[in-house]
């Protein structure tokens, strides 16, 4: 009848002439065993691999049982292999001594390996924000790309935004992080080396360090330098206000120095020493890497000259 939906459902020209024993065959003639010096790292591989407890652990598993799961590579066009998924088996074969890496050869597109790269390594026990923000973002640009751009002649409203929050929901969906928690991670990807280092060790907190990757890298190298000098990072009321500066053009070293020798609630009171009243009062034969020494020294003088002077004062 018409309208009326079909009984079966249409299958593939290789499910019509193909058994599954031949399928599986097939999928077996894929993998084999293909020597690590054919095998290129992924561009741009977002997760750190970690010569860890887990990582000797793997190599000793390996050494006994071999590569059980294949790691997954893509074929280049100039015959080489690309690694998608099995960067830490990869890794371990290599430690182990193990010349090969047994590998499934896969059919993919540069947009198709990042996005299978990316969900291979969701299920890490311990992923660091630096690798969930440039894997994230690998990811969503892949998608987008792979979603296309309408045609100008389209009248379909769906454009290229309304693409990317289809994206970021799919994604959203996949890692369990809200949409807002993904943007915060990929704007972590424009922040300076040594600030995303601080946010992958704890010592700088999601919020604020997103506030701190709006500002141009001068700006940032700065308040490295001023961490550096005060021991301490700023908080998030504080990024948020040295961003505001930064969007008004007056986010200069003395106002981000200003901000951030503020105490902030719950924080210990911290004694800072600026470098050049200091360093007008040592000799100058004195090496700027013996400073701290000179001063500790100095102090005990000073204070032993207190205490002489408080007991001839009791006399």
């Amino acid at each position: 009848m018409a309208g009326r939906k079909s009984d079966f459902t249409l299958t593939t020209l290789d499910d019509l002439f193909t058994t599954q024993e031949m399928r599986d065959e097939g999928k077996v003639a894929k993998i084999r065993d293909i020597p690590i010096s054919e095998i290129d790292e992924f561009p741009d591989h977002p997760f750190k691999v970690r010569d860890d407890e887990d990582m000797l652990n793997l190599v000793e598993s390996i050494k006994e049982r071999g590569v059980i799961t294949p790691a997954t590579v893509r074929e280049k066009e100039d015959g080489r292999f690309e690694l998608v998924s099995g960067h830490r088996r990869k890794r371990a074969c290599e430690i182990a001594g193990i010349e090969t890496l047994r590998s499934e050869v896969v059919d993919l597109s540069r947009d198709e390996a990042t996005i299978l790269m990316v969900e291979s390594n969701y299920q890490r026990s311990q992923i660091l924000p630096s690798e969930k923000a440039f894997a994230y973002k690998m990811r969503l640009d892949a998608m987008k790309r792979q979603a296309g751009r309408p045609s100008k002649n389209n009248s379909d409203p769906v454009g290229p935004n309304l693409v990317g929050i289809r994206s970021n929901e799919e994604l959203s969906d996949e890692t369990g992080d809200s949409t807002s928690q993904i943007k915060r991670y990929i704007r972590l990807t424009n922040l300076v080396p040594e600030l995303l280092e601080f946010v992958d060790e704890g010592k700088i907190k999601m919020r604020p360090a997103v506030e701190l990757s709006y500002l141009d890298e001068d700006c940032q190298r700065d308040i490295v330098d001023e961490i550096d000098l005060s021991e301490s990072t700023p908080s998030h009321a504080q990024a948020i206000r040295m961003r505001e500066f930064a969007n008004d053009g007056k986010l200069t070293t003395e106002v981000i120095q200003a901000i951030m020798g503020e105490e902030k609630p719950n924080q210990k009171e911290k004694i800072v020493l600026r470098g050049d009243r200091v360093r007008n009062l040592i000799p100058k034969n004195v090496p700027v890497s013996q400073t701290e020494d000179f001063v500790c020294k100095a102090l005990e003088h000073y204070n032993k000259f207190l205490r002489n002077r408080a007991d001839r004062d009791s006399r």
